[in-house]
């Protein structure tokens, strides 16, 4: 899910950073499409990093089986 989520703040700050030409007084587009692509880059990089230790971790069970026969009785 975060890599989806990062690759549409990337989008999304691209069209903002990019393709907006408005402005407003209050509000600067560029700026914060700039801040969408830096976490959208961030996500994308922490998920991708996440999921390879997911892929690395394993883990091996050894079973040891004893299938000699019990030992005799002590003679008496």
């Amino acid at each position: 899910m975060s890599l989806g989520l990062g690759i549409f703040l990337l989008v999304v700050g691209g069209i903002c950073a990019f393709g907006i030409r408005d402005q407003w007084s209050a509000i600067d587009l560029t700026a914060i499409g700039y801040v969408c692509m830096a976490v959208g880059a961030l996500a994308i990089i922490l998920s991708l990093v996440l999921l390879s230790q997911r892929r690395r971790r394993a883990s091996t069970t050894y079973v040891e089986r004893n299938d000699s026969p019990p030992p005799p009785p002590p003679a008496v």
